[in-house]
């Protein structure tokens, strides 16, 4: 396939595929690899890791524009982009010993206790929209564990795939203990039936999911599936709606608008609505489009046509049921896959930017008659990844947690992933955990140990 700038519709360099031959090579390399890479003890996995953060960093121009070049990431959210994975490289090198570590049981025993051991090939199938750091939330647990990662990434990020390929081995991790296998989604099938591979870890669409946990299931492999979100924004009656507005914007068109934690339906208390959709709109409008190689720009483009093709149908589907539209809505006039900041007000239940997951910078607006309203219309959506509560009342906030199905809640702040929390969801979202001492062990063989 042929890759373009999304940001001009220049066809850029895109790598061909692997033939059947160089797949199966470096397969084989990554079987001798872990039968030395698993016996190496946390310290020596460390060193290489350890390593990796610092490149990232030092390499944080040369590997930013490649990101941006390819999936339209602006600048500087590309080189923020780099220096979370550095942070989280660090942070699992730092404390894998202590998430590994054997853990003593009181039994009968003369000795008794579990202990962790890797599993072997970790098959990843990533996708395009955070093209580092999507890698580097499962690699880095999953390497200090003492597997090795066998990566697909989306076809459209190919020279992302290969550049942290080349950073890992100059970092120092063996060849073959990380392999960007450059392949068609057609060869997932193969891959995942070789006894290598001990489980498979997929983020992406519901569709790709399904087809990954239908794999795997058949073959008895370990699964962790993120597949996107429709986050809900709740803004109590309570909240400070200028300040939640302005960071409502920020919180929408994130990466574009292109990433699964980012806030999609903003729910808002009626007393407070009016004033809360005017001051989104607002700040929403004033957000720079542009270039994404200029610091300056705050929305690039859509990483594909035909992502900008659906969220148009999207929004078109919405105000046709009876959403107002307050700004943008129309793919801009320019060259390259821009779609402009958008606010949709009064969407309710049934309509497309409700029940879908919308991927760029589209705000769909709703009204709360309560509390336990919002709470309603919050769970209402078949995903499950996260969301997030503005309100100055404290015990209303504690006892609003347990009520919303979702993997994360966040109050008074936005979501977001950190290595020292696990990242997942429920529902349709998917299910397994990233990141923390819990992702660290979805890919280990917990094994108990009882010596009399």
């Amino acid at each position: 396939m042929q890759n373009f700038n999304p940001a001009n519709e220049s066809p850029i360099d895109t790598p061909a595929f692997f033939t059947p031959a160089e797949l199966a090579q470096r397969v084989e390399q990554a079987k001798s690899a872990f039968a030395i890479w698993r016996k190496a003890s946390l310290s020596e996995r460390a060193i290489p890791m350890k390593r990796l953060a610092e490149l990232l960093i030092e390499r944080k121009s040369q590997l930013a524009s490649i990101m941006t070049m390819e999936m339209g990431k602006p600048i500087v959210a590309a080189e923020a982009e780099l220096e979370k994975c550095s942070l989280a490289c660090d942070f699992f090198a730092d404390n894998a010993a202590r998430f590994l570590s054997q853990k003593p049981a009181a039994t009968e025993a003369s000795k008794s206790y579990v202990r962790f051991e890797p599993l072997g090939g970790i098959l990843a199938i990533m996708p395009w929209n955070f093209p580092f750091w999507q890698v580097v939330r499962f690699m880095a647990p999953s390497l200090m564990a003492g597997n090795v990662c066998l990566l697909k990434h989306a076809p459209n990020v190919p020279q992302c795939a290969l550049a942290i390929e080349r950073i890992c081995l100059e970092a120092g991790f063996p060849a073959g203990v990380f392999s960007s296998l450059l392949v068609d989604v057609t060869a997932v099938p193969d891959l995942l039936a070789d006894p290598f591979v001990a489980a498979v870890t997929l983020t992406g669409s519901n569709r790709a999911g399904r087809a990954v946990a239908t794999e795997a299931g058949k073959l008895l492999r370990k699964s962790v599936l993120e597949l996107g979100g429709s986050d809900a924004f709740i803004v109590l009656a309570d909240a400070e709606v200028p300040a939640v507005a302005q960071i409502a914007a920020q919180a929408r068109c994130i990466n574009n608008g292109q990433s699964c934690i980012a806030a999609k339906r903003f729910i808002v208390e009626t007393p407070v609505y009016d004033a809360f959709v005017r001051a989104l709109a607002d700040a929403m409008s004033k957000l720079k489009v542009g270039d994404p190689m200029e610091r300056s720009t705050e929305i690039g483009p859509l990483a594909r046509l035909d992502l900008l093709e659906n969220l148009h149908r999207q929004v078109e589907q919405t105000v046709a049921a009876g959403a107002r539209l307050l700004i943008g809505g129309k793919r801009l006039d320019r060259p390259g896959f821009f779609y402009p900041p958008t606010v949709l007000a009064d969407v309710k239940l049934g309509m497309a930017a409700f029940d879908e997951e919308t991927f760029g910078p589209v705000a769909a607006v709703m009204k709360a008659d309560h509390v336990d309203h919002a709470i309603k219309l919050a769970n209402a959506s078949p995903y499950g990844l996260g969301c997030s509560l503005w309100t100055q009342n404290a015990s209303l906030a504690e006892k609003f947690v347990p009520e919303i199905a979702a993997g994360s809640v966040f109050i008074n702040e936005t979501v977001k992933s950190d290595p020292r929390l696990p990242f997942g969801g429920i529902k349709q979202s998917g299910y397994g955990r990233e990141l923390s001492e819990f992702g660290i062990h979805e890919f280990v063989n917990v094994k108990s140990v009882w010596i009399k």
